[in-house]
Formats: structure tokens, C-alpha cells, sequence
């Protein structure tokens, strides 16, 4: 996903406007008068000054008080949430239809594109890419700055499934980061669903019927332990549709379940079949 037609010109029409600022103030390139200029010069000179205003961030409170170029207010706190920006080494670890992921350490960032798809940019193939960026707030999304250095790393399956068990991770525990201002709950799955179906009845109903299975001598070998792996998985989904329960006694439970299996497995690994 990326941002719309007129989300990208109304971003780099405020980036544009900052950078030329910085480029003034710093006086990198003198030759350059006027926002029009800056606004066409190329990546390289664009490159330099965007080095620039991240190694002095604090001009954005210049920018922001002298307001050059006569911005709203709200433009002026989209410019000032960019002190907030994450720089670094990044892993793009899949494509979603809702962002794109990127990971650094333990952290899990959900971006936007700007004129196009990241998976437009990024064959699917490549993944996971090694990259070089900065992620900026824009109007409560993540997106980054334009520019995305890659290094032409391959990576083996020890590091592919790392990556995705970090990802696995964040999903499940409601971490995925899709926003950086602070007014946001930083996570694209902060808030659980509203409604959640009730499973409570339907577990304790086959927890009593589970009770009345027994096995005896005269059966098959193999009912025993299936019964009994039949008991722990139903007590083990009464505890996890149970609120309160802490996750070391759920552990407990599936351990329970674990050595119902491998008893099961092994009674069967004894089968003789003639």
C-alpha cells in the first residue's frame, strides 16, 4: 500500500520546503535560491541536505518558528512530529496488502509507500532485503523518506525464519508499530475486538463428555492414550478461553497435552500389522 496522489505531493511539498531551509541556513549548496530550484536539483545535492537535517534536527523548531514559507498549522505539526524519526538498518520481511514490514532488533514497523508500492520497487523474491532508511509520521501512517539504500545481502533459512518468527511475534502480541506521533496507540492491532464469541459453554460440554471416555484392556491398545489426549486438549482449551489464566499455567496444560501425544505416538510406533 501507498500513499494517495495527493498525500505524496502534499508530503514532499513540506519536505521539500524543509530541506531547502536546512540547505539554507546551512549553506551547502549556495548556488541554489529558491524552493523551485531545490525542488529540482538532483538526488546527490537532495542527498546531502537530507544528511544534514537529520544530523541537526533541532532546525526544525527554526523552520517551524520562522515558517518560510507561510504553512498551516497543521502542516507545521506534521513538520514538527519528524523530530520523531527512526534512521537505520532495516529488514523488509514480507508485503502486506495494509503496509509493508519492516524490522529492526525487536521492533516490527508497518510502511507505506509514497508514489507506488514498495512491492513495486521490491521483487518479492528479494525478500528479506537489507535496507538503509529513515521511517518519518505522516498524518498518523509510517512511510519513509524517499530514499532506500539496499545492500545485496543474500540471507540463508536460519535468518528468514528469525525474521519471521519476529514478525510472528509482534502480530500476535499487538506490537506491529503503524504510527509514530505520539497521539497514536503505536500498534496496528492496539484495540482487541469488540465482540468475541463466547466458547466457554461449548468447551465445558465436551469437557463432560470427554470425562466418560475409558479404556480397558479389551479394546485396542491405542484408546487409552487417545482418550487421554482427548482430556488434555479439552482442558487445555478451557484454560485458554479463559481470561484469566497466566501463561505458565497454560504451558502446564499444554505440556499435559504434549505427553498425551507422545504416548499416543508411542503405542502406535509399537503397532505390528500382518
Amino acid at each position: 500500500m501507498n500513499l494517495s496522489k495527493k498525500e505524496y505531493e502534499h508530503f514532499f511539498l513540506l519536505m521539500w520546503a524543509l530541506q531547502y531551509f536546512v540547505n539554507c541556513k546551512l549553506k551547502i549548496h549556495p548556488t541554489i535560491q529558491n524552493l523551485r530550484d531545490y525542488t529540482n536539483s538532483d538526488i546527490e545535492k537532495k542527498a546531502n541536505v537530507r544528511e544534514a537535517l537529520y544530523e541537526n534536527i533541532e532546525i526544525i523548531d527554526s523552520f517551524i518558528k520562522e515558517n518560510p514559507e507561510n504553512l498551516s498549522k497543521a502542516d507545521l505539526l506534521i513538520v514538527s512530529s519528524w523530530r520523531k524519526y527512526v534512521e537505520g538498518q532495516f529488514y523488509i520481511e514480507r508485503f502486506l496488502k495494509k503496509h509493508t514490514v519492516f524490522i529492526q532488533d525487536e521492533k516490527v514497523y508497518g510502511v507505506l509507500g509514497l508514489q507506488q508500492p514498495l512491492n513495486d520497487l521490491v521483487h518479492q523474491s528479494n525478500l528479506p532485503l537489507y535496507v538503509h532508511t529513515v521511517l518519518l509520521p505522516f498524518e498518523g501512517k509510517i512511510i519513509y523518506d524517499g530514499l532506500l539504500g539496499h545492500h545485496n545481502i543474500s540471507f540463508g533459512g536460519g535468518v528468514k525464519r528469525e525474521l519471521k518468527e519476529t514478525y510472528m511475534r509482534a502480530k500476535q502480541n499487538n506490537r506491529i508499530i503503524d504510527c509514530l506521533e505520539m497521539s497514536c496507540n503505536n500498534s496496528s492491532a492496539q484495540s482487541q475486538p469488540k465482540h468475541l464469541k463466547n466458547w466457554k459453554p461449548e468447551i465445558d460440554q465436551l469437557a463432560i463428555k470427554s470425562k466418560k471416555l475409558r479404556g480397558s484392556v479389551e479394546q485396542p491398545t491405542i484408546y487409552s492414550p487417545a482418550f487421554s489426549l482427548v482430556k488434555a486438549s479439552v482442558g487445555f482449551a478451557q484454560l485458554a478461553v479463559s481470561n484469566e489464566t497466566d501463561p505458565e499455567t497454560l504451558q502446564k496444560a499444554l505440556d499435559k497435552v504434549r505427553r498425551a501425544f507422545n504416548k499416543s505416538q508411542t503405542v502406535l510406533n509399537r503397532e505390528e500389522n500382518y
